[in-house]
């Protein structure tokens, strides 16, 4: 996509200085750009780079200060990274922009398509499944019965949707991902074995969420397990039955949700934690990675780390107690061989 840099900067609300008259036509790490490139500065431990660099137009703080003439024009706008954001979702939206119904597909006479959908090649479409004007669903992909997918979300190859499931507005869910799947539910029985119970219930996703590839979600044994707008999901995570994750949480890849556990709304939960079941995560806590959460976290905006994980300070104070413990063993060693003789000698007396 070739755009100028006037119109650019006037789309982003920027202020430009520098020459005019130029174009941009991709984005490029700042020490690797050539003169089509859009680039960027948001840490100042690269602004060296802006005297050498070679690119079209550079964005850069409001406040950044020149300490000689540079090559690009630079592009004055008040959040760097947010302002980038905005600009290779915009540039990334365009490009991959597809429409149409390429073949082989399947899709239910009873199925409702909304206006202007991509729907790839080997894709299924079951009976009363909607899906909204400007979806998109790549190849392979399965979508079943009653599922109603929001206008404007992504779809990519490969993703499996059961039944019933509903998926909001301009989500993302990435190859791979399973979304309604059932819930890990047995019951035990005298003789040893298990029965399974029917999980009835349905996956929610709300708006603005996007779930990493190989991800799966639940369905609830009778309600819903839901996904509340602006969550984000990366790969590998085990959400089970019955788990309600609350708006604009974040979690990375290989962590475990166990059933119908609560997890309050902008929480950050780190790689490979593991989370049991039927217990509540309070707003705003940060949950460091390999964590294990045990219990229920009541106060909000609070730091755990460790397995079972404890407050923050006090895990990382443990840490180094931890380290030392060698050095300890060995000291408490040399104490009770002079405590030995010590003994020996008075008893000599």
């Amino acid at each position: 996509m070739k755009i100028s840099v006037d119109e650019l900067a006037k789309l982003i609300n920027g202020t430009i200085e520098g020459p005019e008259g130029r174009f941009v036509e991709k984005f490029a790490p700042i020490e690797e750009a050539d003169d089509s490139s859009l680039s960027f500065v948001a840490n100042m431990k690269y602004g060296h780079y802006l005297y050498t660099t070679q690119a079209a137009a550079v964005l850069v703080p409001r406040d950044f200060v020149l300490e000689k003439p540079v090559h690009p024009v630079l592009i004055r706008v008040d959040d760097v990274r947010t302002t980038l954001s905005a600009l290779l979702e915009k540039f990334s939206q365009v490009e991959n922009r597809k429409t149409g119904v390429e073949q082989p597909s399947y899709i239910s006479s009873t199925a409702r398509v909304g206006k202007d959908v991509y729907i790839g090649a080997f894709a299924y479409i079951g009976d009363n499944a909607v899906i909204g004007d400007n979806a998109m669903i790549y190849p392979q992909s399965y979508i079943g019965d009653d599922v109603r997918v929001g206008d404007g979300t992504i779809i990519y190859a490969g993703v499996k949707i059961y039944s019933g499931t509903e998926i909001g507005k301009s989500c993302i869910l990435h190859s791979g991902c399973v979304l309604g799947s059932d819930g890990f539910g047995f019951a035990p029985q005298e003789d040893g074995s298990y029965r399974k119970i029917p999980q009835t219930g349905k996956v929610i996703v709300q708006d603005h969420v996007e779930i990493g590839a190989n991800t799966t979600i639940d369905r609830a044994t009778i309600k819903a397990t839901i996904i509340e707008n602006g969550v984000k999901l990366d790969n590998l995570i085990q959400v089970a039955h019955n788990v309600e994750i609350g708006k604009n949480t974040a979690i990375a890849a290989q962590a475990g949700i166990s059933g119908s556990t609560k997890i309050g709304s902008n929480v950050a939960i780190g790689g490979q934690a593991g989370i049991v079941g039927h217990i509540t995560i309070a707003d705003g806590s940060q949950i460091g990675a390999q964590s294990g959460i045990s219990k229920t976290i009541s106060e909000k905006d609070q730091k755990w780390f460790g397995s079972p994980a404890i407050e923050y300070k006090n895990a990382v104070k443990a840490q180094i107690i931890f380290k030392k413990l060698p050095e300890l063993y060995n000291r408490i060693q040399v104490l009770e061989k002079a405590l030995k003789k010590l003994d020996v000698s008075q008893d000599n007396e």
